[in-house]
Order: structure tokens, then sequence, then C-alpha cells
């Protein structure tokens, strides 16, 4: 696929760690990847997204990057990454990594000096180090509070002198907004600006194909530091979408498309604004964001359709593709989300306790697959979507990693349940993951035996086969290369459209079986039709002419 590839691409994410180990560590790792992209040519997906592979001490799972321009050793070495950008080109698998610009690991050599500099140094400019409030200092600059819990400030140990006994005194905070190990640049020092600059080029250099940008519309803040309940309604927080963060992307546009490679970006950009959200799809900012709101809606054809039509109208105007996601590393699986009375996505953190009919995810969830990959724009597979792999819900305690667990006060289990290493073949743990009798990092539960990929690939009716014949049409069909979509008319809880003038797909997402249209063949079912009608919670592809 070439020629603005990214406008109708099938992007599959890999979190690394959670992929294939290729070095029976119980991690995976590059050399993992390399041996499944054979799987990952056959289920027919155009390119891949991978979590970050960067240097880390591992504070979050590798978004606390301690060098930009290196592969940690837990994944590999520069030159295995290069080799897998080889191979995976030499398959027509085009690969976009994950960017973190907004935060780095506290263990970054810039971040080291800045600490031992100390206050007023050069090299504290290059983050947010601030003297804290009260009498002593004791207290954060601001209210502003960490994604992970607790406030987003952190005092630096040891500097200066407490004068009440077992009080902080005098030390500067510095600001995270996510972990006290990922301390947020100052994207107004020059220097941060340039260094990214030549981190992009370093991976264009070696062929990379794009970049996820992490926490996107987060890189500038309000330099005046104020505190979040200040600030007046319907205005962003001062810490996110602030319109200096469209520079940066300029700047950075300029770069990509001065390789040859159509090079993207893609930004994750949780911006429920529509507005505000088209802004950095400009023709000369960021390629594509991902649709959040299309996550995170019920599994209901009025809220769907009420997206869908907001998401077409929204990029229709700047000339940006929509992008189609069902889940990611960060939010609940689609099967189990799908299984619950409450079928949004919500940062809820009971969420656990929420009880899930997986039969029943497992079906809605496939008729979403049909849906998502057969809407005008790209579509994003997370790993182990293909299989229909649910959340894992009951990991023990003790082998939670997510700092969310830790920030939260145990009381936010994090998002390790969407992180267990996939399932590949056997019928025991670790099911083809890693050798027999490695553990891996996290516990796969007994019952994925019936959800690996060796026992889905010879079953006509899995997840597995549904993707693999669903993105060959995908491939195949010239009407879903389309820009457009047109609605049909439709029963309550259906939603019918058509692309081009002979594919329509139908989804029903009411309790009664629905009618269909007149139509010339069956394409693709996500369940059997019943008495010619679509059943509850099942999708079909039609032909009409």
């Amino acid at each position: 696929m070439s020629g603005q590839w990214w406008r109708h691409a099938a992007i599959y994410q890999i979190y690394p760690r959670s992929f294939a180990d290729g070095t029976a560590d119980g991690i995976g790792d590059v050399a993992g990847i390399r041996a499944r992209l054979g799987y990952l040519k056959e289920l027919g997906i155009d390119a891949l997204w991978l979590s970050p592979w960067y240097t880390s001490p591992m504070a979050d799972a590798g978004y606390d990057v301690a060098d930009y321009r290196d592969i940690d050793p837990l994944f590999g070495t520069l030159a295995d990454a290069e080799a897998f950008l080889a191979e995976a080109h030499q398959l027509g698998i085009r690969v976009i990594v994950d960017i973190v610009p907004n935060h780095c690991s506290d263990q970054h050599p810039w971040f080291q000096a800045a600490l031992a500099a100390g206050p007023g140094s050069p090299e504290r400019d290059l983050f947010w180090f601030r003297p804290g409030r009260g009498e002593h200092g004791e207290l954060p600059p601001n209210d502003w509070q960490s994604n992970f819990g607790g406030p987003a400030w952190t005092q630096v140990a040891g500097e200066g002198s407490p004068e009440t006994p077992g009080v902080q005194s005098g030390g500067e905070w510095y600001l995270h907004l996510f972990a006290p190990e990922q301390p947020d640049w100052n994207w107004d020092h020059p220097d941060v600006r340039e260094d990214f600059t030549r981190t992009l080029r370093f991976w264009l250099d070696r062929g990379v194909d794009g970049f996820r940008i992490d926490v996107a519309e987060a890189l500038v803040k309000d330099p005046a530091l104020p505190d979040f309940a200040d600030m007046p309604l319907g205005v962003p927080a001062p810490w996110v979408d602030q319109d200096g963060v469209h520079e940066i992307y300029r700047e950075w546009r300029k770069i990509a498309d001065s390789y040859p490679q159509e090079a993207i970006f893609v930004g994750e950009l949780w911006i429920t604004d529509p507005e505000r959200f088209a802004r950095y799809l400009r023709p000369d900012e960021l390629h594509t964001g991902f649709n959040f709101p299309f996550l995170s809606a019920a599994w209901d054809a009025g809220d769907l359709r009420t997206v869908i039509d907001q998401t077409l109208a929204t990029h229709e105007p700047i000339g940006a593709p929509a992008t189609w996601v069902l889940s990611n590393h960060d939010v609940t699986r689609v099967v189990t989300r799908y299984g619950r009375a409450d079928t949004r996505h919500t940062w809820d953190l009971t969420r656990e306790a929420h009880p899930a009919d997986l039969e029943l995810g497992t079906r809605r969830a496939r008729a979403a697959a049909l849906l998502s990959l057969s809407l005008p724009g790209t579509v994003y597979v997370y790993q182990g979507e293909e299989l229909g792999l649910p959340e894992v819900q009951d990991l023990p305690e003790e082998v939670l990693a997510d700092p969310r667990w830790v920030r939260s006060g145990h009381t936010d289990r994090g998002r390790d349940g969407c992180r267990v290493p996939l399932p590949w073949s056997g019928d025991a743990a670790p099911f083809g993951f890693s050798p027999t009798g490695v553990r891996t990092w996290l516990p796969q539960p007994p019952e994925w035996k019936a959800l690996t990929a060796e026992a889905e690939s010879g079953d006509p009716g899995s997840m597995l086969s549904l993707y693999r014949t669903a993105l060959r049409l995908r491939h195949e069909m010239a009407e879903l290369l389309d820009e457009g979509l047109r609605w049909l008319p439709a029963e309550p809880g259906v939603l019918a459209y058509a692309r081009g003038e002979t594919f329509v797909c139908v989804v029903n997402t009411g309790a009664e079986p629905a009618e269909l249209p007149a139509y010339a063949e069956i394409l693709l079912a996500s369940g059997d039709l019943v008495a010619g009608k679509l059943p509850a919670d099942t999708a079909v592809w039609l032909r009409i002419a």
C-alpha cells in the first residue's frame, strides 16, 4: 500500500513485553516479534505500532525513557531493531514506533544533571523545577494532580536545611503529570526541542514509518502554572491542549515530510472538544489522531451512530482520515467491556468488580470488529483483540506492575489486565509465549488454552479467522477504499450503511433479530443468520449488486 498509505491502513499495536518472548526470560522482545512476523503478515495488517522499546528503568513499562535513541536490553539491541525493521519492510509491513515527548525517566542523563546542579541552574530549566509553597516550602507549587494519583509534584530529597523536624524545607519541587520517576520536559526550552528533532531523525534515518505520540496534547504548559481550581470553566486545563503545542507539531511535520517513506504521526489525544481536536490534524500538523470517543462509546446503535457522524464531520473539513480503535494497552479489553451491563469505557477504579458475560462480550466484539474494519479511514487492532482475549481481572496483587496500583493507594489495580502475554500454542502456560517452564512476567489464565493462535487458526468460526477474512476483504474491495459512508434506513438498535455502490454493513446492537436489506451475497458475518434475519449483537457484510 503506497500513496498516503495511512489513510486506509489496518495497523496492529504491539506491546513488546507481552507479544512474544524470543530470549526465554518470560518477557517479550524484538526477537519474539521478528519470529512472529509471518503471523502478522497472514493476519493481513499493513503496519505495526510498537509501544516503547527504548532504554528505560521500566517504572512505567518503558514510558519512562532514559535514552530515546537506543533499545532497552530487555528487548534487544539497536542492531536487533534495525534487523526487525528491514525484515518487516521486506514483508510489506510498515513500522510505527512510540515517542514519549511529555516526560522522560528520572534516570535520563539530563534530569540527573539537573538534580546535581541544584536550584537556579540552567540544567533545571529543561524541566519544571519550582520552589514550594507554605512557610517552609513544604507544599507543592500548585494543586495539579498526577494521572497516576497523588500530587503532580515531588520535592527533591536532601535539598535545603529543614527548620522544622520532619519537614523537608527549601528543596525545589519538580513536575510530573504521571509517576515521580517521569519528570515533565519543559518544551519552552530550545534544547528540548532540538534534542527531540534529533530523535525523530535518528529513527527516520533507520526507516521507521511514523510515530505514535504519547500524551500528545500535554507537552506545553501554561508558564504561570496556575492552580487548576482557579481556572474558569470551559478552558483547557493549564497542562493540556495549550496553543503552543501546535508549533511543535508543525516543526515535526516538516521533518517527516522531508523523508521518502511517507512517515506519519498519530496523536494520543484525549480531547473531547471536536473543534480543538481537529486543530491537531491540520494539513501541516499530525496526520491522524486516535478516536477515543469511538473506543469509549456504549454498545448501542444510537451512541455509535452519533460518534461516527461526529467523527466524520470533524475530519472531513480538514481532509484528515478518521481512526477507529476498540482497545489498547491502557483500557479494558473489549470482550470484557462489552460483556458488562455498562459497555462504555470509563476510568472507573472499581471496574474489576463489575461482572462480565464473556460469551455476550465475545459476540459483540465480533460484530464490533466488522463495524470498525468497514468504516472509512484507518483502523487499529490491539494485540490479542484478533484472538478475542478478555481482560484478566484476577491477577494476584503481588504481580501488579502498573504504577497506578501504588500511586492510588491500592484502589486502582491499573492496566495490567490488558497487558498479559499473548497465548500462541499449547494447552498450558506459557502457551508458546516463552519456552515451556518459563514463568511469564504476568501470569496467563489456564482457560486461554482455547484462545491460542494455534487453536484458532484451525477453526473457521474463531475470532482469528474472522479477522483474517475481514482484513483480506478490506484489502480486496475497492469500496472500502472510498472515503464516503451513506446511512441506510434501519430498525431501532440497528446500524446500516453503504460504502461505494455495492458494499453494505449492518450491525444489530438490539435485542431482537433484524431484517436485512435486499442483497446479492453475504460476504462475511460475525454470527449465523436466523431465518434470514440478523440476530442480536451480530454484524454482516453484504454485496447488494
